[in-house]
């Protein structure tokens, strides 16, 4: 009898013992439904404000936490449906650290210096963010672009002073000197190893989409590797799958390649500088003329640099019947749009664009054209080449 006692009482003990391994088990794998991000910064003053801001959507966004530094901490908290990749931007945007947040506990260190320069811009250095899987991968995946940025380093070796010549000669329109550095062996020589540089970082960007076609992933990179899309990117986005193309990334992608028509809507008045730095309102430009086309564009943008020729012909032919272009240029980097003025000689107005301009148009992709009536009221989008011909003789007859 005794012995059945013990048989039993030890059948409760090791299924207690089996049922205690099988809860911890389930506490130890259960997934985790949302994310803390515990930051310690060096460097900054108590007070600084941090925020948490969605990043790679193309777009301005609010921030969706706000926290201020005491002694150095920070912490944010939330819950997401899947990870997603975001800005912890310090004080008034000086300074940020991008990590793709999960739900986990994620840790981020860091020193920050501010600059004692005009902007008290914030620097950091031996930034570690750990405990998101996500955040790991995605650093192995785009490791490449160190090797980038050594290379962009290396070709610009020794070239300071033909391009200072070179941005010299351009403003004052000496097109002797401009030929003359243009001409140089070294001059050739770093154009040749700038062609072969964007031939190398466009390679291993389609390649990084490529790799990643079945799944969120994909989209992402295109949002984190392109500022602004093209026709040419829109082979990128067919490739993905149907889930790829339905996750959150994939369908922000979708709506920058695939924007809403601004058909039948009148456009603001607004203005922006010139070359010279000199302010023009769209109003002033347009006044009296029949028809204008609004031109975004940018200076490394291919498919808007081979529209111009088309434009300079519609031009030719219809500015005289009352036809205007007013092209705006989303460039970041001043001296590559000024030198690429140079190198279109365009004779219509050309204005650099403040960031409001093109977020009033929609603008996600590039080139992109809205054809405009004297009321100010949008006709036309994305006209281009044989279609603006066609359009503006249809409007233009007399």
């Amino acid at each position: 009898m005794k012995a059945v006692k013990y048989k039993i009482l030890g059948s409760c003990l090791c299924l207690f013992m089996a049922s205690v391994n099988v809860q911890a088990q389930t506490k130890k794998t259960a997934p985790v439904s949302s994310y803390t991000i515990e930051g310690n910064i060096t460097g900054l003053t108590d007070g600084t404000a941090v925020k948490l801001i969605p990043g790679a959507t193309h777009s301005s966004e609010l921030p969706v936490a706000e926290a201020a530094l005491k002694d150095g901490k920070f912490t944010f908290t939330g819950k997401l449906k899947e990870p997603r990749f975001f800005y912890v931007v310090f004080g008034k945007s000086k300074g940020n650290i991008s990590v793709m947040v999960e739900n986990s506990k994620i840790k981020i260190t860091a020193a920050g210096t501010v600059s004692d320069q005009e902007g008290e811009w914030i620097s950091f250095k031996d930034v570690v963010v750990t405990g998101s899987k996500s955040h790991d991968y995605y650093l192995k995946e785009t490791a490449f672009k160190e090797e980038l940025n050594k290379d962009y380093a290396d070709y610009h070796v020794g070239i300071n002073e033909l391009s200072n010549l070179i941005g010299k000669a351009r403003k004052e329109g000496n097109k002797k000197l401009m030929d003359s550095v243009s001409a140089t062996a070294q001059w050739k020589k770093f154009e040749a190893d700038e062609k072969a540089f964007f031939t190398k970082v466009e390679l291993l960007t389609t390649n990084l989409i490529a790799k990643h076609k079945t799944n969120w992933w994909g989209p992402f990179f295109m949002m984190t590797q392109f500022s602004y899309f093209t026709p040419e990117q829109k082979p990128l986005y067919e490739q993905f799958s149907d889930a790829a193309k339905k996750s959150y990334y994939g369908q922000l992608v979708d709506k920058d390649l695939n924007p809403k028509s601004l058909v039948g809507t009148s456009i603001a008045n607004f203005g922006l500088k010139d070359k010279d730095g000199k302010t023009f309102n769209a109003k002033d430009i347009t006044a009296g003329k029949k028809y204008i086309l609004v031109d975004f564009w940018a200076s490394w943008c291919g498919p808007c640099r081979k529209e111009i020729p088309n434009l300079k012909t519609a031009y030719a032919e219809y500015a005289p019947k009352g036809f205007e272009i007013l092209s705006v240029s989303i460039d970041k980097d001043e001296k590559a749009w000024q030198k690429a003025l140079g190198q279109e000689n365009m004779q219509w107005h050309n204005l650099l664009d403040d960031d409001k301009v093109s977020k009033s148009f929609n603008v996600k992709a590039i080139p992109a054209t809205y054809l405009v009536d004297g009321k100010g009221v949008i006709i036309g989008e994305n006209l281009r080449g044989a279609e603006l011909e066609a359009k503006l003789k249809e409007l233009l007859k007399s």
